[in-house]
């Protein structure tokens, strides 16, 4: 028992000797952190540049959207008739009012001949009876007749006249009838495919209808967002509401009627989302596609995705946007002033979180911890550790470390705030 417990022993601290030797070993084998003077021999580092500038930033959201008609009418027949023609072709414009469909009108047509000569026929026993009832007045005045048959009179013409009233509400119901038979427009937009062809017959409880016509100038674009973004959109349409309720103000200061701070917020209500811009660009494009208006913050959030739904209004006389399109949409809720950016690409991720490669006066690189607030347009909004006019590295940091004396690869160095103070090209994927 006394030698195995001597044995375990030695087994155990020639354990804790071998981990010793070996955390010796590597600690000897690991290359010696540069010294200042071995960075100071080391030639200079080819990289680019820029220079951190303040401008003033847009604050979006991005959201997935789809295109949708700004209105869209199925056209039907309003009464059962055989299609005679129609007055479009299939994908074509056609304005408000405009005949696209005529149906046979034949039957309307007896019909309301029917209807004007009962009211000729009922005229004529109105007439017919006004003139006895003038004669009965008279005989009654001199005791030719009793009261009675002066009454019955009186009644027979009321009973014309409301006979006559009757035939032209007919008249008037067949003129409808009449008028249905000719098909218009009752908007301005886009025709799809014929559904019916001339010959067949139609009814008015036809599902399908006649045709299809998409109004797409202007255009909708309905799409959502992170519920966790309505805080944002909230603040943004109080802001604008605000902007809004300053023009009623004014017209105060100069003589115009006040509006009390109750109709303002009512006012206000009514136009819920006045002056929030939406961009919409083509899915996974770079390319603009339109600009618009928000007109829509939906009443609820939806619990099940996690989103809010809004929509916008566009101007699409170009026809760049389709119905049931796929689209990417920024919402520009304002200006974030003065903020400081960098090109993207200078920012780098490492064990302790965000930072660039800060250029001393002297040349010489230093890392910098960073915290960003979003990048967009290929720019990264910088919220702490930097300040304007500060170079900083955007290309060439794997070659970096702390101390190493740098030169520019290029004969200019790539600012983060390009001549005439223009944002780089959109990019409809940054996150924003």
């Amino acid at each position: 028992m006394a030698i195995s417990s001597v044995r375990r022993s030695f087994l155990w601290w020639g354990l804790a000797a071998l981990l010793i030797l070996g955390a010796w070993g590597w600690w000897s084998g690991r290359p010696a952190p540069a010294s200042a003077a071995e960075n100071a021999a080391a030639p200079p580092v080819l990289v680019h540049t820029a220079t951190v500038a303040a401008r003033d930033m847009p604050i979006r959201i991005q959201g997935l959207g789809a295109v949708q008609a700004w209105a869209s009418v199925t056209v039907r027949a309003r009464i059962d008739g055989q299609l005679e023609s129609v007055g479009f072709r299939e994908g074509e414009v056609v304005r408000q009012g405009q005949l696209i469909a005529r149906l046979d009108d034949r039957t309307q047509k007896a019909q309301l001949a029917q209807a004007i000569a009962q009211r000729v026929r009922d005229q004529a026993q109105l007439d017919n009876a006004r003139e006895d009832l003038a004669r009965y007045v008279e005989l009654a005045r001199h005791g030719a007749i009793d009261r009675k048959t002066l009454d019955t009179q009186r009644a027979q013409v009321a009973v014309l006249q409301a006979t006559v009233q009757s035939d032209e509400a007919q008249i008037q119901a067949a003129r409808v009838q009449l008028d249905y038979t000719r098909i218009t427009a009752p908007l301005t937009g886009r025709t799809g495919a014929l559904r019916v062809d001339p010959g067949n017959l139609v009814r008015a409880t036809d599902a399908d209808g006649l045709v299809l016509i998409n109004q797409i100038d202007p255009i909708a674009v309905s799409f959502t967002v992170p519920d966790t973004a309505f805080a944002e959109v909230q603040a943004a349409v109080r802001a604008a509401h605000a902007v809004r309720a300053q023009a009623p103000a004014d017209g105060a200061a100069s003589g115009s009627p006040s509006v009390a701070g109750g109709e303002a917020a009512g006012a206000a209500a009514a136009h819920p989302v006045p002056g929030l811009a939406v961009e919409v660009y083509g899915r996974g494009r770079p390319e603009l596609l339109g600009r618009g208006a928000l007109v829509l913050v939906d009443n609820q959030i939806d619990a099940a995705s996690g989103t809010l739904r809004l929509k916008a209004r566009l101007d699409n006389p170009g026809q760049g946007l389709w119905p049931g399109q796929t689209v990417d949409v920024r919402l520009i809720l304002g200006d974030r002033a003065g903020a400081l950016v960098v090109p993207e690409s200078a920012v780098q991720r490492g064990a302790q979180g965000l930072y660039v490669y800060v250029v001393e006066p002297d040349g010489r690189v230093r890392p910098q911890t960073v915290r960003m607030a979003v990048a967009q347009d290929g720019l990264a909004v910088v919220t702490e550790g930097l300040s304007a006019g500060q170079r900083v590295v955007v290309d060439g940091q794997y070659k970096l470390r702390p101390g190493l004396k740098i030169a520019e690869a290029a004969a200019e160095a790539a600012d983060a705030a390009p001549p005439g103070g223009k944002a780089a090209p959109a990019a409809p994927g940054d996150a924003s």
